[in-house]
């Protein structure tokens, strides 16, 4: 047992001697040294396959395993065994010998020349793997195989598992630093499987990687050589080395080490990622531009890149099944892609529902030709309360949606912001069926004209204009389709709006009895305010208990009313249509001031074209003045004639009117004039918001 004795301390003088060599050593000096040891032109090897092999415990208890495994991870094995085997020989031989952790390293660098700097560790650790995995089989089949009973005696190891305490302390060191060699030899050879093609060794990321991977490298392997010690030290030795803390002290220290070198791959590799996936994301923005730029035989192509699913799984869902589906059930259709974020509001998607199941139910009519795909923009990061919201708009959805807004590329939401302009409001973009944007947004258009804008092309929206005059007709549309019977039997029609219940009842009240007096029929719609909120709701509840005056049902139906009229202002100023060339414009500015005024207006009509309109103020004065100023005239020249003669009359130059734009994704015109007096108005910005 002399030689055994006399060994044990040679092995714990190994960690003393390097204490001052890993505290003082100079690093520039020592890269020097390790690139003197490396070939300019080392050989390939696909090192990844090795590296999934592992070295942890359990791990390196499969790599001893024989059982067959891939033919490319074989013949792997085969080219490079040789070179594993004499680097865990040099490893086992040099530590028992008690050789210097540097000097030892240094030897293992010049038998890894010829091979790159990601090879270098994975054989490394591959031979260290030689070396522990054998060590851990042996302790474990020495209770049921008796060869390996009897080596394990000759090795002590009994002894040493008397004391399993210290052992599993020692062992639970170098898993600590394994896991840590690991992580640093994942992302050296992370850095070699960046694609060349997006980032070149010139980028100031890759260069500060390639200056630290020859010293990550060396600690790496310095690492390895210093468990190897340690294990070489436990075979054949009494308590008094296990007893040790210098060799937990080493190991604890290059852990440190090592983990700082990982800690600053890392961050390279992630600054190498992000300098990538831009690369990526100019390119896949630029391939977009291209490909919108050039004609196509169908959508596919279009439709593939704007929802593209890399798992090669169905990208939509079907509103009406709720099942998974391909871009297939678009192909060669008109698709209106419906982009927006997770606000979108109950009252859009109840108006367009409406819409839509119009043309799924009358699939028929050429003008149902079309579907609808969701394409939902969403921030990072996911959260669960954005997946609860996304799925309640789902479950909301009769037409196709993305089965999640991940599917939507950043370069694919960049277009969407730069060319589509899309920023908050939602958009309703038409692909026709070869893929061509026809128009980037079409919701004026199905606002003001639902199915009827079919194919929803500036040229429909030209001719639908064409065929359209200031009408009643024209102002409420479906709205409330009691107005076209009034149209029909020959009623007169009072139309108003705004938020003061007072006036609402007073105003209601009057004009009842100015008609009752004239002998007219007389037909009264409340259609509340832009915008609605809880005021309108309470007065529309008032009008209904009144029983005096009709009201919009809904107060959907009121954010309809004015969202067409907004449609209306959108359209028309998209054609540069002025108050001085077009009267539609004029009367649709003309409304949206009135609602923007901070009073009540109303809209005077007999039949669908003969109507006038006025301010609150104004209007209850001409009604006011019936008895006195307009009566006798009203039964000579007619009941409007008079009413308008009467308005005329009252009515002053000086006014103040305001006009509230509603946001939009298209560009507000620097100049907009008066509907009343042509004038220039002042342009003043306003942030609301309104809840009540």
């Amino acid at each position: 047992m002399q030689p055994m004795a006399a060994a044990a301390p040679r092995k714990s003088s190994l960690v003393k001697q390097d204490h001052h060599l890993f505290a003082t050593r100079d690093e520039n000096a020592l890269t020097k040294q390790v690139l003197a040891t490396h070939s300019e032109e080392p050989l390939e090897l696909p090192v990844n396959p090795l590296l999934g092999l592992g070295t942890t415990r359990a791990q390196l208890e499969a790599i001893e395993d024989r059982s067959p495994g891939p033919t490319d991870l074989l013949d792997l094995l085969n080219f490079v065994s040789f070179t594993i085997n004499r680097v865990s020989n040099e490893i086992r031989y040099r530590c028992s010998r008690a050789g210097d952790t540097h000097t030892v390293t240094m030897e293992v660098l010049n038998l890894l020349s010829n091979w790159p700097w990601d090879a270098k560790v994975v054989l490394a650790l591959a031979a260290f793997a030689i070396n522990y995995g054998e060590f851990w089989l042996l302790a474990q089949q020495s209770t049921t195989d008796f060869l390996a009973k009897d080596i394990s005696l000759l090795k002590k190891l009994p002894e040493m598992f008397g004391r399993i305490d210290i052992v599993k302390q020692k062992f639970e060191e170098v898993d600590k630093l394994i896991n840590t060699l690991m992580a640093v030899a994942k992302c050296i050879v992370d850095f070699t499987m960046l694609p060349p093609h997006y980032i070149t060794p010139d980028t100031p990321e890759m260069k500060s990687a390639t200056t630290l991977i020859p010293t990550a490298t060396y600690w790496t392997i310095r690492s390895i050589v210093a468990c190897a010690a340690q294990n070489a030290g436990l075979v054949g030795v009494g308590h008094e080395y296990l007893a040790s803390a210098s060799e937990s002290w080493e190991l604890s220290s290059l852990t440190h080490k090592i983990d700082s070198i990982r800690k600053h791959l890392e961050q390279l590799l992630l600054a190498c990622h992000h300098y990538i996936n831009e690369k990526m994301h100019q390119e896949a923005y630029a391939n977009l531009v291209r490909l919108f730029e050039i004609p196509h035989i169908d959508n596919h192509k279009i439709l593939k890149a704007l929802i593209f699913s890399k798992d090669d799984k169905p990208p939509l869902i079907d509103g009406q099944s709720k099942e998974k589906a391909t871009l297939e059930v678009l192909r060669k259709k008109n698709v209106l892609l419906l982009i927006s974020d997770l606000g979108l509001t109950t009252v859009e998607l109840s108006m367009l529902e409406q819409i839509y199941r119009d043309c799924i139910n009358n699939k028929s009519r050429a003008e149902s030709d079309y579907e609808v795909v969701w394409m939902p923009i969403v921030e990072s990061p996911w959260t669960d309360e954005k997946q609860k919201k996304f799925e309640r708009l789902l479950g909301m959805m009769p037409w196709y949606s993305v089965a999640h807004p991940s599917i939507i590329e950043s370069a694919v939401v960049e277009y969407i912001r730069q060319v589509w302009k899309f920023v908050k409001k939602p958009l309703l973009v038409v692909l026709d069926p070869r893929g061509k944007v026809v128009n980037t947004n079409a919701f004026h258009m199905m606002w003001i004209w639902g199915n009827l804008a079919h194919p929803f092309t500036s040229a429909r929206e030209d001719s639908l204009w064409k065929e359209e005059a200031w009408r009643l007709e024209l102002l409420v549309d479906s709205v409330e389709p009691q107005v076209f019977q009034w149209i029909e039997t020959g009623k007169y029609i009072c139309i108003f709006g705004g938020e003061d219940l007072a006036w609402i009842r007073s105003f209601s009240r009057k004009i009842v009895e100015v008609a009752k007096d004239a002998g007219i029929e007389l037909e009264i719609l409340y259609v509340g305010k832009s915008n609605p909120g809880g005021k309108i709701r309470k007065n529309m509840a008032a009008i209904v208990e009144d029983k005096l005056i009709h009201t919009l049902e809904d107060p959907t139906l009121i954010w309809f009313f004015w969202v067409r009229l907004e449609s209306m202002w959108y359209s028309k100023t998209q054609r540069g249509s002025t108050i001085q060339n077009d009267p539609i414009m004029q009367e649709t500015m003309t409304m949206m001031s009135l609602d923007s005024g901070g009073q009540g207006w109303a809209v005077m009509s007999k039949g669908s074209t003969d109507m006038l309109r006025a301010k609150a103020e104004i209007m209850s004065n001409v009604v006011d003045g019936y008895e006195k100023r307009w009566k006798v005239n009203a039964k000579e020249k007619g009941f409007m004639a008079a009413m308008r003669k009467d308005l005329e009359d009252t009515h002053t130059p000086e006014h103040c009117n305001r006009l509230i734009l509603p946001s939009s994704n298209g560009t507000i015109p620097e100049k907009i004039v008066c509907s009343e007096c042509g004038t220039a108005m002042e342009k003043f910005i306003m942030y609301r918001c309104c809840n009540d």
